[in-house]
């Protein structure tokens, strides 16, 4: 297969270079053919306006006398004149007799006649004019030295195109060979990887080429393939572990809700037990579906203008009683009305996420803060709490699955809710930034800047104080 690409690269380039090189050479020979004919006829007419001078000095005898020298001179065998009276008959020049048909005067005629120093017949260009008492000049040039020059011509541009084509299938086979040893560098790597050596990368020259490019891009997406065949290997093993725990509480429980001789308070305990584990398992696989299908890029196409100030409002409404059972404070501060492209359902339920986190961690009696705002010119939507926090140097690993700090797996949580809520940032193009809060947690969704949409002015924000949408309806960019 790479012979018959060689074959063909090789081919493609001959032809190329030799139509091109044909268009030029040919371009030479007309333009040189048409100087060299524009300077002949020029020296021709140039020679008959001087002999026509000489018969008005000398008259015909003067005239005869330069004819007869110029005939002489040497290099001059390819002039042609001819002088007759005015029947035709001739006084001087190397033409025996007046060529018929031409008309003093006509202008440039092709001739094939016998020149008196000839002995074959050869084809003249010439001019002519009618003298002031009737007679007449010729005057050419033997186009015998053209057409040599022609012949010349030709063989020196042939000669000229055989040695292109000859660099030209060099050039060709080599710059076939240099295009595909890349070819064939990648397709050794893609076999390699295809094989199971998911950990090799197409090698980069340096050079910034093309194939350079080519090779960053495949390497980006070999690195996406890899980092999602990792997620899947972790997301696999992770999810047989977790799941393994509340499903064996959920059949030891099963199992006891059916022993008979248990008493019917216990047995219903355990029922209710064993459907707390059936939601636990469900609440997972909703959330790994969920994920999933948000790292898909599903839900992008229902984007809409949406108002992430309602939004903190809304959650903050929502979480209210549950942060009052907890002894917190859930506080809502917005700058209203701040408006973004994006999904309202997964926005909410990002927010959802890291506040229902807040409430897991935060001591009773502190505050938990909801704040949407625009950093700069960037729309923030954030959630603050005095727990614990993240380490900082683990504030990387807990976005992803099944990422947990406490190393008992059974502490409660899928840990899920962080790697759902970066899922729902990179679908709007917005980075989860984690800070600490001194104490505790700083999560916040920055969105960039070419999201934000601008609000419809002071009749937004009486809406908005009335319930209504605050950010006006308008059509998706995209």
């Amino acid at each position: 297969m790479a012979r018959n690409a060689t074959t063909r690269l090789v081919a493609a380039h001959l032809v190329l270079v030799a139509l091109a090189t044909a268009l030029v050479l040919g371009f030479v020979y007309w333009r040189a053919g048409g100087v060299i004919d524009a300077e002949q006829r020029a020296v021709v007419e140039a020679e008959l306006r001087g002999l026509a001078d000489d018969y008005r000095r000398a008259g015909l005898p003067g005239l005869a006398t330069a004819v007869e020298r110029r005939l002489d001179r040497p290099g001059g065998r390819d002039e042609v004149y001819l002088l007759t009276d005015a029947l035709g008959r001739r006084i001087a020049g190397n033409l025996a007799d007046w060529p018929p048909g031409v008309v003093p005067g006509g202008g440039w005629v092709t001739l094939e006649l016998y020149r008196l120093d000839a002995e074959r017949p050869t084809t003249i260009s010439a001019v002519s004019i009618r003298l002031g008492r009737g007679e007449r000049l010729l005057v050419g040039r033997d186009v015998a030295a053209r057409a040599a020059f022609d012949a010349t011509l030709l063989r020196a541009l042939g000669w000229g195109l055989a040695a292109m084509a000859l660099m030209a299938l060099g050039t060709g086979w080599l710059l076939s060979r240099l295009i595909l040893r890349r070819i064939d560098g990648i397709a050794g790597t893609a076999q390699a990887i295809m094989g199971g050596a998911l950990d090799r990368r197409i090698a980069v020259s340096g050079a910034g080429d093309e194939f350079d490019r080519l090779a960053g891009t495949l390497n980006a997406m070999l690195d996406r393939i890899s980092g999602l065949v990792g997620d899947l290997r972790m997301v696999t093993d992770s999810l047989a572990h977790d799941l393994r725990s509340p499903l064996g509480r959920l059949i030891r429980h099963i199992d006891g809700a059916l022993d008979e001789a248990a008493p019917a308070e216990a047995r219903l305990d355990l029922v209710r037990r064993a459907r707390a584990e059936a939601e636990t398992v469900l609440a997972m696989a909703t959330t790994l579906l969920d994920l999933s299908r948000i790292e898909a890029g599903i839900g992008a196409e229902q984007f809409e203008t949406v108002d992430l100030a309602r939004i903190g409002r809304d959650v903050a409404e929502l979480y209210a009683a549950a942060a009052e059972e907890r002894g917190l404070a859930l506080e809502a501060e917005t700058e209203g009305p701040l408006c973004v492209r994006g999904h309202p359902q997964l926005l909410a339920q990002a927010l959802a996420n890291l506040v229902d986190n807040a409430l897991r961690h935060a001591p009773a009696g502190t505050p938990i803060r909801i704040s949407a705002r625009t950093v700069g010119r960037a729309p923030v939507l954030s959630v603050a709490d005095h727990g614990p926090g993240i380490p900082a140097a683990e504030r990387e690993r807990v976005r992803q699955r099944f990422a947990r700090l406490d190393p008992s797996r059974g502490a409660g949580g899928a840990g899920l809710g962080l790697a759902l809520v970066d899922a729902v940032a990179r679908l709007h193009d917005a980075s989860l930034v984690l800070e600490d809060h001194a104490p505790g947690l700083h999560a916040a969704l920055v969105f960039g800047t070419g999201r934000a949409v601008a609000a419809s002015g002071g009749a937004a924000g009486a809406t908005a104080a009335s319930g209504a949408p605050a950010c006006p309806a308008i059509e998706d960019p995209a």
